[in-house]
């Protein structure tokens, strides 16, 4: 029988250890937590595996399941998920990729968590939703000190005790969040859900939620209309007298990625709940929580887009067409080159500002910290989709298969854009800052001028801001340009300053000196294309 079918010219299976990653390195480096780095690569290990990545793939193709009543007709309001959702879950909160680093005295523990958080996200995406979400309830929940040393211990543990039981019963607990309203959206004063007290220290919620993250977790930090304002209040699924909680889930989002993760409409039925902060000050209490899930929000588009360049560069390099190696192919090599360079930018900047918040008795660093964040999530995650886009593109036909991997990381790169406040939400959040925090605009340019005369094109870039800072005409108007603006001055401030001259010179030079294309790949002549490269080569 005649040879019908050879397989030639495919690439191999990608297993590798994800935190082999320069730039990463670099970061922690930069902080405290060299004691994390051979936790990294333990996480790297299994984030690249073969086993993972089975895992990833089996709980995206088989997706969460409402089951709203048992066989009887009881309610029940429980969701079923695949049992690889719980080994993902299991790895990342032994690791304390939660709400551990609140509880950690071991120094730069945040930004340490913050690594492992870049490292494992990689895995599988949809999981880190609930793990970001009680990362972030901590700071929230301490508006009410009673709540949060009941609390508090088990939102840290490193073990992770799914089921629906009395929280203080469990070995580890998960908090979601619970806000968006059909109405308001991220207008979330808008919203209409009422909180009546009951007389007993407790309230009562009467109430439609459009979007429950994470509606299997534990507790969840909600917004309601209480008699003196909106509120933030906590609510668990079970109450103290082990009854359930009348949160009803109605039904579960068809997304266009995270399917792996269930998000939820629900309603509350004369649902019990506990205020957290004061009465009226439902937002200021909250925004401890959005800040924190904004900060994983540009952590999980820079993992997103070092993924995709790993993913890009490692299929270039296999993959023969016209005589040779894709990766040694020029064209080829300026659109690789300039995948990396923009993954390498997203994690600088994120990483600094996870150090930033191991800082927070440092006046300075918490208001660089306010601006900053506000920038970077707007334009990293902004950047995202265009990136997976074109990492996508570096496979050809194969890349637009499922089985490739690149099509799931495609239809996740939108949404930390959305997630936790859109681009213009986050960039009218930075001029906010701006204006009720002066000292947020002074730190913020301390930082970037830290890398002043190290580049001649980030130093105009910085006198340019300047000068459109100054201009407080049509700046609403202008906010998308201006944060875009900022948040480029201060990832370039960060490569001058640490990353190899041929990453920082790429960067400056088309970021800032205007010989850049509109697309990935117009990277000028004499750039060293093979030394960006081999940064993502693993």
């Amino acid at each position: 029988m005649p040879a019908t079918h050879e397989v030639v010219n495919q690439v191999p299976p990608l297993e590798h250890d994800v935190a082999a990653d320069p730039a990463l390195a670099e970061a922690v480096g930069r902080t405290d937590a060299s004691w994390v780095v051979d936790e990294l690569h333990e996480l790297g290990r299994l984030a690249g595996s073969e086993q993972v990545q089975e895992w990833s793939r089996l709980v995206n193709e088989n997706e969460p399941v409402l089951r709203t009543h048992d066989r009887y007709g009881h309610r029940i309001d429980e969701v079923e998920f695949h049992p690889h959702w719980h080994d993902l879950m299991n790895v990342a909160v032994s690791h304390g990729l939660q709400a551990a680093p609140w509880r950690d005295e071991r120094p730069a523990a945040h930004a340490a968590r913050a690594a492992k958080f870049y490292v494992w996200s990689q895995s599988e995406a949809g999981h880190t939703c609930p793990i970001s979400m009680t990362y972030a309830a901590v700071p929230a929940l301490r508006a009410n000190p009673e709540l949060a040393d009941k609390y508090e211990p088990l939102l840290a543990s490193t073990e992770y005790d799914f089921g629906l039981r009395e929280p203080s019963t469990k070995r580890g607990l998960i908090a979601g969040m619970s806000m968006t309203e059909k109405q308001g959206g991220s207008d979330v004063r808008a919203n209409t859900t009422t909180a009546r007290p009951a007389g007993d220290g407790s309230y009562r919620l009467v109430g439609h939620k459009w979007f429950t993250s994470a509606p299997m977790s534990d507790m969840f930090l909600t917004l309601a209309q209480a008699p003196g304002g909106l509120s933030c209040f906590l609510l668990p699924r079970v109450l103290p007298d082990g009854s359930r909680n009348p949160i009803r889930l109605q039904r579960l989002k068809d997304k266009l990625g995270n399917r792996s993760n269930a998000s939820s409409e629900i309603e509350y039925d004369d649902a019990v709940g506990w205020l957290v902060g004061e009465e009226g000050r439902g937002v200021r209490t909250i925004i401890e929580m959005v800040n924190n899930t904004r900060l994983d929000c540009a952590l999980g588009s820079a993992s997103g887009m070092r993924l995709g360049a790993v993913r890009a560069v490692h299929h270039a390099t296999h993959r023969h067409a016209f005589g040779k190696a894709l990766v040694d192919q020029p064209l080829m090599a300026n659109v690789l080159a300039d995948l990396v360079i923009e993954a390498e930018a997203a994690v600088a900047a994120s990483m600094r500002l996870a150090a930033a918040g191991d800082r927070r008795d440092d006046e300075q660093e918490q208001a660089f910290r306010r601006l900053g964040l506000a920038v970077t999530k707007y334009w990293v995650c902004k950047r995202a989709p265009m990136h997976a886009a074109e990492a996508l593109e570096c496979f050809g036909g194969n890349g637009y298969v499922e089985e490739s991997g690149m099509p799931r990381l495609y239809r996740e790169a939108p949404l930390m854009s959305i997630w936790e406040g859109s681009g213009n939400v986050a960039a009218l959040d930075a001029l906010r800052a701006m204006g009720r925090q002066p000292e947020s605009v002074a730190a913020f340019f301390a930082e970037v001028e830290l890398a002043a005369g190290g580049d001649a094109r980030l130093d105009d870039a910085v006198d340019r801001l300047k000068k459109d800072l100054s201009d407080v005409d049509d700046l609403e108007f202008r906010a998308r340009r201006v944060v875009e603006s900022m948040a480029l001055v201060l990832q370039g401030s960060l490569l001058v300053r640490h990353a190899p001259r041929a990453v920082a010179d790429a960067f400056c030079g088309t970021r800032f000196g205007g010989d850049w294309g509109l697309a990935f790949g117009t990277l000028p002549a004499g750039t060293d294309t093979s030394a960006i490269i081999a940064r993502a080569r693993v």
